[in-house]
């Protein structure tokens, strides 16, 4: 099933894919149809306990075609690092390319939403804690990097810089995420192709990785890195990053703003 979450007529709701249209699943609305162009589309996350922000822990460098294009030795272990929750958007959202930057791209991930605790879990039962699939669109300003190796934080946690979505394909429907297209557009012209069977680290010996030494809780985030094929985006531009199962994610690069 293809889950989201949308603003519509003043209000958030739960929806799933129907036949082309979007099915509302709560409220006095539920069960009433939309097109996609009717609502705002939001992170298709379930939101968190309020006293408990949500974790994004994002990969660098996890195929081994883009460390080699950034002239980086692939790692003998994860390279992680945490995004604050603030950088998430949804699908169709607009990304702010800060003034004066010379270089911002994209990142075309499969993002893995975590579906119950998970501690210490061992790798064969790790995508038993996975509840589904959502596309990610990690963009990253490569004037602010000071090392691959650990970005600082105005690389990868500005707000707007993460759009996700649109949907949150169950996990049951995924039968074997290490086995899916990538691909990403800009303005129509195909600039990135992979696929996720060439990640250095999968997705079962990441979760057994992270969960070896903390606690992943249900709507936790992990973003499982990028190919090769990045380059700079301008405000103007529409992206579109796919993964094959889970969905076309589109996001518009905009302008500098005062409060970006």
């Amino acid at each position: 099933m293809k889950r989201a979450r949308v603003q519509w007529g003043g209000a958030t709701h739960d929806a799933i894919e129907a036949e082309g249209r979007l099915e509302l699943c709560s409220g006095q609305h539920q069960g009433r149809r939309l097109s996609f162009d009717e609502v705002v589309w939001l992170p298709p996350l379930a939101p968190t306990p309020a006293h408990r922000p949500r974790t994004v822990l994002a990969l660098g460098l996890n195929y081994a075609d883009h460390a080699k294009e950034l002239a980086f030795k692939a790692p003998e272990e994860p390279l992680a690092f945490v995004k604050g929750e603030a950088t998430l958007i949804g699908h169709r959202q607009f990304t702010v390319r800060p003034a004066g930057v010379s270089f911002m791209h994209y990142e075309c991930e499969l993002a893995v939403v975590i579906g119950r605790t998970a501690r210490r879990v061992v790798k064969a039962d790790a995508l038993d804690f996975v509840a589904g699939y959502t596309v990610a669109n990690d963009y990253a300003i490569r004037d602010y990097l000071e090392n691959w190796y650990r970005p600082n934080l105005r690389v990868k946690n500005r707000d707007t810089c993460t759009p996700i979505g649109p949907w949150l394909v169950d996990a049951a429907d995924v039968p074997d995420p290490m086995s899916l297209a990538l691909r990403t557009s800009v303005n129509g012209h195909v600039t990135q192709q992979g696929n996720t069977r060439d990640m250095i680290f999968d997705v079962p010996t990441l979760i057994e990785y992270f969960s070896g030494f903390m606690t992943l809780q249900p709507g936790d985030l992990i973003l499982t890195g990028t190919p090769d094929g990045v380059v700079d985006c301008q405000p103007g531009d529409v992206i579109v990053t796919s993964i094959e199962g889970v969905g076309d994610l589109v996001n518009t690069i905009t302008q500098h703003s005062a409060s970006a």
